[in-house]
């Protein structure tokens, strides 16, 4: 069904050439804590394997100058952090309609287990070490709550190698109060960093392909590829 449906955009959906310098390693995590519950977390899942699909995102991967690496990975408790799909290399609209389908496919790994920020943090920087060699790292993290499990997110920064890496933060409203400013204080990190606010898991898809299309856009200057947010004042 993916496929099928993403077949209207190969013709104008150029690949990118495999043997350009990756211009940035991206790793999206998504909750799936005991707040989330199913039919939040097939909003989730689906918003992601949309995202991918639309239009506007194809563009962004395939248009810049190098390809983007992806990961995506679910998280909740101190250990509870799954690979939905590892390290891939976007060079054509295939790699795309490929994660997409591997995340309608997923399978929820946890349920039952709380929210800790901090960890999935510290996962995510070291999972860095695996990545193409990519001009620029950013992690994506979305959730609808506070970290109430484990080392907060400061304590991941201090700990963790984050040199280099932005975090950007979705923000899922509903499940907390002042989740937005929690998320603009304790979460976001490093140059550029932003945060993206969905009002409910209902707003989710909208609110995750905004914030895609935003990490993914980039001006050349001087021959290197800058993601927005990252240009020096």
């Amino acid at each position: 069904m993916i496929r099928a449906a993403a077949l209207g955009l190969s013709l104008w959906a150029a690949p990118v050439a495999a043997d350009e310098p990756c211009r940035l390693a991206l790793q999206l995590g998504f909750d799936i804590s005991a707040s989330v519950d199913a039919a939040e977390y097939r909003q989730q899942r689906d918003g992601i394997a949309a995202a991918l699909l639309a239009p506007e995102i194809i563009s962004a991967f395939l248009d810049g100058p190098g390809p983007v690496a992806v990961s995506i990975f679910e998280w909740s408790g101190r250990f509870q952090q799954h690979v939905v799909v590892d390290w891939t290399l976007v060079t054509s609209q295939g790699d795309l309609v490929a994660m997409a389908e591997r995340v309608m496919a997923q399978q929820r790994a946890s349920v039952d287990f709380p929210t800790a920020i901090g960890y999935a943090l510290g996962f995510a920087a070291q999972r860095f070490a695996a990545a193409p060699d990519c001009l620029f790292r950013t992690i994506d993290i979305s959730g609808d709550g506070a970290n109430n499990d484990g080392f907060p997110p400061g304590a991941a920064y201090a700990h963790f190698d984050f040199a280099g890496v932005t975090v950007n933060g979705l923000a899922i409203g509903g499940a907390s109060i002042n989740i937005l400013d929690y998320f603009r204080q304790q979460v976001i990190h490093g140059p550029g960093a932003f945060v993206e606010y969905a009002t409910s898991h209902d707003d989710f898809a909208a609110a995750f392909r905004r914030k895609l299309e935003r990490e993914l856009r980039v001006m050349i200057l001087g021959g290197l590829a800058v993601p927005t947010g990252q240009l020096p004042l």
